[in-house]
């Protein structure tokens, strides 16, 4: 049915990405493919800016989110480039396409003290152990729970990334992680002191204790029963660890207060967009409008002429 459009060949280019968007990107992609055959058109190189336009009012009519529009030609886009790269098509007409901005939309950031008394108490559990622990895979999975909670927290990853971060990936000597991000970016993030202990104590005394004959020896985090960490059991290590106030976070709040806090401390923001590997510094920019926010409240509580 898609054989004159090269779907698997472009599919298969996307391993890079995680399983969440590349399951996206495909669905998107086959979506516009079978709107452009409905339409009449037989193969790929019938494609043209003039197409993807129609096919940006189609989505807008059907009532689609500016967010969801902004996805499926991320998508498109993505799919017209890899073509116009194998000559298929004679421009990357793509690059045209404009879409709505999607809304930006932050979860709450914990501020600096509350995400220290958080990863704190998860610090203070893993200090109450003793070598005569009576279950060692409780006391291996604080160790590990420790240790995500300070690299989202203390080096800003992608829960995906986390999740993914490989042993040899690590220079606790010389405090670098080594994180391959989105689009297969290689990038090096620096970490604390508190996180190499954390990543230390949990390698030498927490991951032997979950390791079995069919763990994958490469990744640093593994699961209760020796397999991978997924996005989901960290997403439930965070929320096992709440605020002082009660409040459960998603690991991507860390992340975001990872930054926030970095800009709020002065940081450079082109630095922080190197260490958060976006691509774009708009993205980064976001953060900028949350610490002003903050500085405002500030001022409107403390400033007497405010």
């Amino acid at each position: 049915m898609y054989m004159n459009w090269e779907l698997d060949q472009y599919f298969a280019t996307l391993n890079a990405y995680s399983a969440h968007t590349r399951r996206a990107y495909e669905h998107d992609t086959t979506e516009f493919v079978e709107w452009m055959q409905r339409g009449g058109c037989k193969t790929a190189r019938e494609l043209d800016h003039r197409a993807l336009r129609r096919y940006l009012a189609y989505l807008t009519t059907r009532g689609f989110s500016r967010r969801s529009i902004s996805r499926k030609s991320a998508a498109v886009r993505g799919f017209v480039r890899y073509l116009y790269r194998l000559g298929i098509i004679d421009s990357d007409s793509g690059r045209a396409l404009r879409t709505p901005k999607g809304e930006a939309r932050l979860p709450r950031v914990p501020r600096a003290q509350e995400a220290g008394a958080m990863i704190d108490e998860a610090s203070a559990r893993v200090e109450s152990l003793t070598p005569d622990n009576p279950n060692p895979i409780a006391a291996a999975l604080a160790r590990r729970d420790l240790a995500i909670l300070e690299i989202l927290y203390g080096a800003g990853l992608r829960v995906g990334e986390c999740c993914g971060l490989r042993i040899d990936d690590t220079d606790l000597a010389r405090q670098l992680l080594t994180v391959l991000g989105k689009g297969a970016k290689i990038r090096r993030v620096p970490i604390g002191e508190p996180a190499v202990n954390a990543l230390s104590d949990w390698l030498d005394n927490g991951r032997p204790v979950l390791a079995t004959a069919s763990s994958p020896p490469e990744l640093v985090f593994l699961a209760h029963r020796g397999g991978a960490v997924s996005p989901r059991e960290a997403y439930r290590v965070v929320r096992a660890h709440p605020l002082p106030d009660g409040q459960t976070l998603h690991p991507h709040a860390l992340r975001h207060a990872y930054a926030t806090h970095l800009l709020e401390g002065g940081a450079d923001l082109r630095v922080v967009q190197e260490l958060l590997g976006h691509a774009d510094l708009a993205t980064t920019q976001i953060y900028t409008h949350l610490t002003r926010d903050r500085l405002q409240a500030v001022y409107n509580a403390t400033h007497p002429r405010a």
